[in-house]
């Protein structure tokens, strides 16, 4: 076990023989690490934290803190990360509280770059990309692929369906649909279009691409006096046999805080 004479490790703290923990760093006694796991320098991980396998923990960062909620009374709550993320410096992380989900999940693949912040019972999925100071509040969820940008900040309880791209310094105060990129403040928020670049990266197909392009414009750019239900229904029977428009269909439906749905030029 390559633990720094330095480093404070706490006796019911567990961590795999594979794991390095760096100088300075500090470890609770209800941390779990995997196997190789490692965490810099001067890095903090408390509270009821399991954190898996080949991940990397940066410096400075703080893993499984209090949830910063008015409610919370030191309830053992917890926080799990997964496999290979990349936890960059001054990132902080927040469990869950006993009002929300009792847990903060972190996914496998994801990279959170510098200063991000991710606040109790969010949900990141895997391979989301958070960058420098991007921030999340409560109750939050980023679907798989997700790519928020720097300064970008999410209002609690918001989703963020799959491969979304959120611009640099937007304010989310509404659902954004999956496959869609969005910049913007919560007043003038707006989608530009289906996000063919990330899709195409990520090996989806043209034809899907271009389902999903028809499926966008029925929706957002249908007439003013055509309901959103009937566009969904429409949609729904058209492009059945692509499970990635009924996707979106779907997260429509089950929108809670509403979806934003203003376009650019609208």
């Amino acid at each position: 076990m390559n633990i720094h004479p330095t480093a404070v490790v706490e006796a019911e703290a567990e961590i795999h023989s594979t794991a390095k923990i760096g100088p300075y760093a500090v470890v609770g006694n209800h941390v779990v690490i995997g196997a190789e796991t490692t965490v810099d320098a001067h890095a903090v991980i408390s509270g009821h934290t399991t954190i898996g396998e080949n991940n990397h923990i940066g410096s400075f960062t703080s893993i499984g803190a209090p949830p910063q909620d008015m409610h919370y009374q030191e309830e053992p709550t917890r926080l799990i990360i997964g496999n290979d993320n990349q936890i960059r410096e001054y990132v902080s992380i927040h469990r869950g509280t006993v009002s929300g989900n009792g847990k903060t999940v972190i996914g496998n693949h994801n990279l959170l770059m510098a200063y991000t912040h991710i606040a109790h019972d969010c949900l990141i999925h895997n391979h989301v990309i958070m960058a420098n100071v991007a921030t999340l509040a409560g109750h939050v969820e980023l679907g798989d692929y997700v790519n928020l940008g720097g300064l970008a900040a999410v209002h609690q309880f918001c989703r963020i369906g799959a491969y979304s791209y959120i611009g640099g310094m937007s304010g989310i105060s509404k659902d954004v649909p999956p496959y869609v990129i969005v910049t913007g403040t919560r007043k003038r928020m707006r989608i530009s279009g289906v996000n063919k670049i990330g899709l195409r990266r990520n090996g989806m197909s043209r034809e899907t691409i271009g389902q999903l392009e028809q499926a966008f414009r029925k929706i957002f750019r249908s007439s003013a006096d055509t309901l959103l239900k009937d566009s969904l229904l429409e949609i729904e029977q058209e492009f059945s046999s692509c499970p990635e428009v009924v996707d979106m269909v779907d997260f429509f439906r089950t929108s809670t805080r509403g979806v934003v749905k203003n376009t650019e030029g609208a």
